[in-house]
């Protein structure tokens, strides 16, 4: 019998080892193959600021992923889903700053949808797929009509089933109801009481226990509940979305180290209790930490970078970067490993793509990967050695194979040929805006195209006289 086992290995934080991935849909025998998924869940951004370089790792690391197992198993048989967070005290203090002469829920909305608008069109720029579905929180506080779980619902099980108590205005989970709470960051709960702050939550009957559903004031967004109106903690809402895409146990859970705890491990709290499963995700997958030029991020050390400014400006190094760049020397470095992020790892990367695009001259992609690159693909995502088998590949003149296998983890340095369809496309596009008179549309295509690293160049014809429009990849 097929046990789903296509030969990786995925390291496990949970059981800090290197398992097999054999997805569960794949164990279920009565399961008919075209209904079988290898199902994944990714913590995605929350929308109140554009997304930093360290936002960009997982969102790069889990496209790999995402790209490795539809190779393995098929398009049709891989679900990926990555959350949008849109409902945050962060949101809301961003949203008041901003828009103070708004009505907050306006407020709120204009700086969620911008944000989001960014994010998509940055992660587009580093070559990302967008997932098979993202999921807003707000649309899953309250139960729905199509019945797919919620964060009032789900927390109301909680409470039914003895781990969640009402207190102080809020419904907390109480740590204690579940005998081996922090498996996953293998805190002891006798620890993490004695560090509590007890006096400041006093109306907890645990130090460690958080919050899953909390009053809102008359100015802030709240929604309906048996409890009050008001709105949910940040963890129940990746328990209630991956829920709803994936089911109450599934493959694959990933995100940043930093998220491990508390996080995690309160996900895995709420939905084990809630629907009474041993396990969430069968493995736990955290990328490493990125700082730079040595330093951890903070705007008030001058060295934090959003992906826009990476892409558009050039406040790093003294120069704008290409998207693919971005994403190879985030590549370079293993997923688990920390990245210090420097104009000199970016300048390798840029030579690198360089050397490949000169290699692959007159050359197409092959069908199939490298033996040897998926090899190294499939040992925990080994990409340092899988770009090590593409330069032996390019140096034995074997630029089909290098080509197929750079583009299965989705890297093309051949980038003009790989572009120019689909940018002639939206300059055409954004010369009908401009002949229309919406400026402000031709303007959002430019500034699209640019956060991709395409420059482009309005002129005229000699001949004609009029408005011509070229491009050119900036470096």
């Amino acid at each position: 019998m097929d046990d789903g086992f296509r030969g990786l290995t995925l390291w496990n934080t949970m059981s800090r080892a290197k398992e097999a991935l054999r997805p569960l849909d794949w164990r279920n025998a009565a399961l008919p193959e075209a209904d079988k998924h290898v199902r994944m869940y990714v913590c995605g951004p929350t929308v109140y600021d554009f997304a930093h370089i360290g936002n960009a790792r997982p969102v790069i690391v889990f496209d790999v992923l995402f790209r490795l197992l539809r190779h393995l198993y098929g398009e049709a048989h891989v679900t990926y889903v990555r959350n949008i967070t849109d409902v945050d005290d962060k949101i809301n203090a961003r949203a008041a700053r901003d828009h103070a002469g708004l009505a907050l829920n306006e407020a709120i909305a204009l700086v969620t949808e911008r944000t989001a608008a960014q994010f998509h069109a940055d992660i587009a720029a580093l070559g990302c797929l967008p997932p098979t579905a993202e999921p807003r929180a707000t649309a899953f506080v309250s139960p729905r009509a199509d019945g797919k779980p919620d964060m009032i619902s789900m927390i109301g099980t909680l409470i039914e089933k003895g781990h969640a108590y009402q207190a102080g205005g809020e419904v907390l989970f109480d740590v204690s109801s579940m005998a081996d709470y922090g498996q996953l960051s293998r805190r002891r709960l006798e620890d993490q009481i004695a560090g509590a702050r007890v006096a400041v939550d006093a109306h907890k009957r645990n130090p460690a226990d958080f919050v899953l559903w909390k009053l809102s004031d008359a100015n802030e967004p709240g929604w309906d509940s048996p409890w009050g109106r008001g709105r949910p903690g940040w963890h129940i809402e990746c328990s209630a979305m991956s829920a709803a895409y994936l089911g109450p146990h599934f493959d694959v859970h990933g995100g940043g180290l930093d998220l491990i705890f508390p996080h995690h491990e309160n996900e895995i709290a709420q939905s084990r209790c809630a629907h009474g499963t041993h396990a969430m995700a069968e493995i736990w997958m955290h990328n490493g930490f990125v700082q730079v030029d040595g330093r951890k991020m903070a705007k008030s050390d001058g060295n934090f970078f959003t992906i826009h400014e990476l892409l558009g400006t050039t406040r790093f190094g003294g120069r704008q970067w290409p998207g693919e760049v971005l994403r190879l020397a985030m590549l370079k470095t293993h997923y688990r490993e920390p990245i210090d992020f420097t104009a000199a790892k970016l300048d390798e990367a840029l030579r690198e793509l360089d050397r490949w695009e000169r290699a692959s001259a007159g050359a197409t992609a092959g069908t199939e990967p490298d033996e040897a690159f998926l090899a190294a693909l499939l040992d925990d995502l080994s990409l340092s050695q899988a770009f090590a088998r593409v330069h032996e590949l390019f140096d034995a003149g074997r630029a089909a194979e290098a080509l197929a296998s750079l583009h299965l983890v989705g890297i093309d340095p051949v980038r003009e040929q790989a572009v120019g369809e689909g940018v002639a496309a939206r300059i055409a596009e954004r010369l009908e805006l401009l002949k229309a008179r919406n400026f402000a549309e031709a303007d959002r295509v430019r500034d699209a195209l640019l956060a991709e690293g395409i420059q482009l160049k309005d002129g005229k014809d000699p001949a004609t006289g009029k408005r011509v429009t070229t491009w050119e990849l900036k470096r």
